[in-house]
């Protein structure tokens, strides 16, 4: 749970880097908060085409705003998670920019943050698996 809560610690801390298990326990914690939200909010939503069945769920007014409001809480640390993660495998957090190109920037943001980090310091900091380095739980 502690990996999950870290980016709120480091709020806006856009130096330094982090883990893969810092940014995918925060994704993690984001879809399961969003999941929840729309499980106690949604309205459910069947749809019957000529085809195929599909089912999907629609929040109201009250889900809406809370599931906003959770997103624009989560903004800046997500963002800042994503910008040290990119910079734990000694890439600029400009990178990030690789959003905006559909499809194939989310591939290789995807790709970028599944890969290991750089053993050892880089230019943005301390390697964070390396013991004595950081200790950010205490």
């Amino acid at each position: 749970m502690e990996w999950m809560l870290l980016p709120y610690r480091r709020y806006a801390e856009f130096s330094g880097r982090s883990r893969r298990m810092e940014f995918w326990m925060w994704a993690l914690f984001c879809f399961l908060v969003g999941l929840a939200i729309d499980l106690v909010f949604g309205r459910p939503v069947y749809s019957y085409g000529a085809t195929a069945f599909s089912f999907s769920s629609t929040l109201g007014t009250t889900g809406g705003m809370l599931h906003g409001l959770f997103n624009l809480v989560n903004f800046i640390p997500g963002l800042a998670v994503s910008v040290r993660r990119l910079h734990d495998i000694d890439r600029s957090g400009w990178w990030l920019l690789l959003w905006l190109v559909p499809i194939l920037g989310w591939i290789v943001l995807l790709v970028f943050f599944c890969l290991d980090s750089n053993s050892g310091p880089n230019r943005f900091g301390a390697d964070p698996k390396e013991r004595g380095t950081v200790d950010v739980f205490r």
